[in-house]
């Protein structure tokens, strides 16, 4: 009879708790190790933030996992078991996105991760489905890559990226989008973050003669094998992807870095975009912000990232808070249902559309190409 009446008293006493007076976010971040130069950034926007959502006060919780996808998955099950977040904003890097997917998706606690590569979100069932992405995919990027390589008259293509899920994702899209525009692939090779040296692997890209090369990696890593490509005196074209964007990482690569172009969000250069772009209002609001408190030029695209993140949380939160206070299932399970059903929110980087098929909802439309010039970025308003 005990056992019986046992799980009905637990629940009762659940639902005669007072209600959390609070919003709980959990940001699971790259801190320190190869993907500190997203990390940093990252927390640094915490800061920049209302510290109230939909009326409700808010309370983060940051836990730094070293860019490491087992350290990822313990402190998203501290974040849920100790702290009782109501979301997660991360992980930073893909790999640790991915880990923590079974995680949240057992506790019903949504996560938006701060990374790049759709594997965290495609396709959006089972544990996916509590998880979301502000960064434009894959997709999105090889297409415009794969146009303006097409557009300059160039007929190969050699890659060189991560040998992680963000690698692999971004190499295989512009593999199908060279390939439906008559680029064809001469070479494919695969490098480690932690990796001082990408020797062999430059020597085996440039015995290939590509008329591009295009490197799929982020932070302070990717800069390892332009800085040798250019070592060795090649002096073509070199593409990349956003990830590559930030101060850490340009220091790093320095000269080595000019011509180098990706497909970026608009934040980069929101000075530079016309007056009709509709990110461009909230991309300088950001840039005001972040650039206000951290210097001129400290602009981040990866800040940026989780600036949209909070902004997808602000516009769910009615609808959660109408289902039930924070910290209960309800809220839980009604903020991703909210996020789902967010349409037209101009963000930083970003349109944002998102449905329950589409887990990231970043319009095609609001990317742009973008080099490196001198330290700094420059907007590519026309096709060569």
């Amino acid at each position: 009879m005990l056992r019986t009446l046992a799980p009905l008293l637990i629940a009762w006493l659940a639902c005669m708790a007072p209600a959390r007076a609070e919003v709980v976010l959990g940001a699971l971040l790259s801190l320190t190790g190869p993907g500190a130069g997203l990390g940093i950034p990252e927390r640094n926007t915490i800061d920049l933030l209302p510290r109230t959502v939909a009326g409700e006060p808010v309370r983060w919780v940051v836990m730094d996992d070293a860019t490491d996808a087992t350290a990822a998955v313990r402190s998203a099950r501290k974040m849920i078991d100790e702290e009782q977040v109501d979301a997660i904003l991360g992980a930073s890097a893909t790999p640790a996105s991915v880990a923590i997917l079974d995680v949240i998706a057992a506790a019903g606690v949504p996560a938006i991760s701060l990374s790049g590569s759709s594997a965290v979100i495609e396709p959006p069932e089972g544990a996916r489905r509590w998880a979301f992405k502000p960064i434009p995919g894959e997709r999105i990027a090889a297409a415009q890559l794969a146009d303006h390589m097409a557009r300059a008259g160039r007929r190969t293509v050699a890659h060189i990226g991560f040998a992680t899920s963000l690698g692999d994702g971004y190499i295989a899209a512009l593999n199908a989008e060279a390939a439906a525009r008559g680029i064809r692939t001469v070479a494919e090779l695969r490098y480690n973050p932690a990796d001082s040296s990408v020797t062999p692997q430059v020597l085996r890209l440039l015995a290939a003669r590509p008329d591009a090369v295009f490197v799929a990696a982020s932070s302070t890593p990717a800069a390892t094998p332009i800085l040798e490509l250019r070592a060795r005196g090649y002096a073509g074209p070199i593409y990349t992807v956003q990830g590559i964007a930030g101060p850490d990482t340009l220091r790093v690569g320095g000269r080595a870095l000019d011509g180098v172009m990706f497909s970026a969000v608009p934040v980069l250069v929101a000075e530079q975009l016309p007056d009709t772009n509709p990110v461009k209002a909230p991309a300088l609001a950001f840039v005001r912000a972040y650039e206000g408190k951290y210097g001129p030029g400290s602009r981040s695209l990866f800040g940026a990232t989780l600036w949209d993140a909070f902004l997808l949380i602000e516009a769910a939160t009615p609808r959660a808070l109408a289902a039930g206070p924070p910290g209960t299932p309800a809220f839980r399970t009604a903020l991703r249902d909210g996020m789902e059903a967010v349409q037209g929110l101009a963000g930083a980087e970003a349109v944002f559309s998102l449905s329950a098929r589409d887990h990231s909802g970043a319009q095609a439309d609001s990317q742009v190409m973008v080099e490196i010039r001198g330290g700094a970025y420059r907007l590519l308003k026309d096709a060569p």
